[in-house]
């Protein structure tokens, strides 16, 4: 289990992240909340990001992957396994 610090979000300096290395760069969901918005044209992958949204408040990793997609529209095979995996342990949660 890895070890989590509480560190205020670098951009609005009012939420707390969780984050696990000094070197990630905190960001809160509300702060990424308006870069999650955009139309997904993959069927697949749209259901794929069709998760709750608490998902993507809680894990940095999720949103980073919908991001990308959404900047360059396609993400490589190992970001859908381990997107797909982070999610399956989510709800196993």
């Amino acid at each position: 289990m890895k070890v989590l610090y509480n560190q205020r979000c670098a951009i609005c300096k009012k939420n707390v992240v969780k984050i696990s290395s000094r070197r990630q760069f905190p960001i809160c969901y509300d702060c990424q909340k308006n870069e999650l918005k955009g139309e997904i044209k993959n069927a697949k992958l749209r259901k794929m990001f069709d998760i709750p949204e608490d998902f993507y408040r809680e894990s940095p990793f999720l949103r980073s992957v919908k991001i990308y997609y959404l900047k360059f529209g396609k993400i490589s095979e190992k970001q859908i396994e381990f997107f797909k995996k982070t999610v399956r342990e989510m709800k196993e949660k």
